[in-house]
């Protein structure tokens, strides 16, 4: 088994997939309950729908594990993104509905815990800030996207429906505002065009996890914004999970100039 896939483009926008990955070593399988196993807290497909983006030039990092090993978007250790609000950690022992996932209470002990950051986290991080360098060491500036989905309703961690595209920037904090608006302009005529009625917010209920605000530095020329897609605009939010090529085409239309501003957008 892989850790993650890696593509080189030839643009300063790098699109990390850290939650799309399905793959979980037969140690730990073997420990989860039957619903763990069904990986429901997957960003089920989002390689898929990004498939584009190789394309427009992005490079594109992709990991192929389950969050349930080690979620790559969680600080190393383990603070919580949004203190007060219920969540899950860097090595999770629920779901989003608040299931536990090993069977028998046999969750992950410290030692464990150390091993997978060392054997999945570390790596993944290492190739994105490489990733990240090579582009900066190039335009000057590098900017990294990262790409997310989940159910459109979670009520455990949020109140009601979510919105179709939450674009984070840690409040405007993890990249130029001018990035963020040329991203923002982009969606809203794509919309437009498409008529396809997707709700958009800027730092709605998500706003930037880990890896946006901790490689979203914008003095430092390293720009981030995350961008929450609600599955339902894409594909069947229950079990098998299935991509809805249809829905997925009319997102796309939606995604496609929102990447390409970002890879237009230049620093002042």
């Amino acid at each position: 088994m892989t850790i993650y896939r890696l593509h080189e483009g030839q643009g300063p926008v790098l699109v990390s997939i850290p939650h799309a990955g399905t793959e979980i070593p037969e140690e730990i399988s073997a420990r989860l309950t039957p619903e763990a196993l069904q990986r429901p807290d997957t960003d089920w497909r989002v390689d898929r729908l990004y498939g584009f983006a190789g394309a427009l030039g992005c490079s594109v990092l992709a990991a192929d594990y389950s969050r349930y090993v080690v979620d790559l978007n969680r600080p190393p250790d383990d603070a919580p993104l949004y203190p007060g609000q219920a969540g899950t950690g860097l090595v999770p022992i629920d779901d989003f509905r608040g299931r536990p996932l090993y069977v028998n209470d046999m969750t992950p002990d410290m030692a464990e815990t150390f091993a997978r950051v060392e054997g999945y986290w570390k790596p993944y991080h290492a190739a994105l800030q490489a990733a990240l360098a090579r582009i900066q060491a190039r335009f000057g500036f590098a900017v990294l996207w990262e790409a997310h989905s989940i159910r459109s309703r979670v009520p455990r961690l949020f109140e009601g429906r979510l919105p179709d595209l939450n674009l984070g920037t840690a409040d405007g904090a993890s990249c130029a505002p001018a990035l963020a608006d040329a991203v923002l302009q982009a969606a809203e005529q794509a919309i437009a065009e498409t008529g396809a009625g997707y709700s958009l917010v800027r730092d709605g209920r998500f706003k930037g996890g880990y890896s946006t605000r901790h490689y979203g530095q914008p003095a430092e020329a390293r720009h981030a914004l995350q961008l929450e897609i609600a599955q339902a605009s894409y594909m069947d939010e229950a079990p098998p999970y299935a991509y809805d090529a249809a829905k997925a085409e009319t997102l796309q239309a939606v995604l496609r100039p929102m990447l390409q501003a970002a890879q237009a957008w230049r620093p002042i």
